[in-house]
């Protein structure tokens, strides 16, 4: 697997740079405690792939919060995108699949698998 190094912060600042151009603005855009952090990292011969947990983390939100019954029912989820029931074009797909060597199989999957604990507090 290959290393990706960006971090959300680099994402963050450019986009406050360019509102604040835009806008003819300065300071920034977002709570002070926002983090950034490497979400594929190697750690020896070890990956630590924040970026699959969070993934799921992230759709597994409103059935955790029981707002809803199947990830399906959340309007404003990405999930039905990636897990190939909805045809969706705002998600790069590809790229997801690419990275993190998911299938469309593994979103249904790990959606309802219940998350190591550990793994959610090393999320944050």
């Amino acid at each position: 697997m290959q290393e990706f190094p960006y971090r959300v912060g680099i994402l963050l600042s450019s986009y406050s740079q360019a509102i604040n151009k835009q806008n003819h603005t300065t300071g920034s855009l977002f709570q002070q405690k926002t983090k950034s952090k490497i979400l594929i990292e190697r750690t020896g011969e070890i990956y630590e792939n924040y970026l699959v947990n969070c993934f799921h983390y992230l759709h597994r939100n409103p059935l955790t919060a029981k707002l809803v019954q199947h990830p399906n029912d959340w309007p404003f989820s990405s999930y039905p995108d990636y897990a190939g029931i909805r045809n969706g074009t705002l998600c790069n797909k590809d790229l997801l699949f690419k990275i993190t060597g998911l299938t469309n199989q593994d979103i249904i999957n790990g959606c309802f698998e219940e998350q190591d604990s550990l793994i959610i507090e090393k999320l944050f």
